[in-house]
């Protein structure tokens, strides 16, 4: 039986690193992958520190597209996500991380399960291998990633973390 592999976009991945959490991706996933364009995108915010970051985790593999040309038919969405979506299609993706409202949202019309970054977090304490998402939420938070206090309220709620 082919691998049903777990394919990421950009954001979980500088979201994840950027809070030193990254290598729980390969402690729930085993291995994850990217297309080239999400590898492009990665390395374009600092190519030295985060082609180290690809270094360190031998287990995100970047992907090249059976047909490069299939990523064209995802129309409203970056090249990242695009490629996510060609390469997720063609090889029957188990799940794809992605934290854009409009790529979630394309992502479920066309029948693939999505997460997010916060979801990966709420997946990793379910499992326990860490206590309490609070204080990761509030760096990612910190960092620069998007997170609204709807999303934050509802996920401290679902992991039992409310005051």
């Amino acid at each position: 039986m082919p691998i049903q592999p777990v394919i990421s976009n950009t954001t979980p991945l500088i979201g994840l690193s950027g809070i030193n959490y990254l290598p729980l991706l390969r402690d729930l996933y085993t291995e994850v992958w990217i297309p080239r364009e999400v590898e492009k995108e990665f390395l374009a915010l600092d190519e030295t520190v985060y082609q180290e970051v690809l270094n360190s985790a031998p287990w995100i593999k970047v992907i090249d597209l059976t047909n490069p040309q299939s990523a064209a038919i995802y129309q409203g969405i970056d090249d990242g996500e695009a490629e996510v979506f060609a390469l997720a299609v063609e090889h029957d993706a188990r799940l794809v991380l992605l934290d854009e409202n409009k790529g979630r949202k394309k992502g479920k019309e066309i029948g693939l399960t999505v997460k997010g970054t916060v979801g990966v977090l709420q997946e990793a304490k379910e499992e326990g291998l860490i206590d309490v998402i609070k204080p990761l939420l509030i760096q990612l938070r910190d960092n620069g990633i998007h997170l609204s206090k709807s999303l934050i309220s509802d996920a401290l709620q679902e992991a039992g973390e409310t005051d």
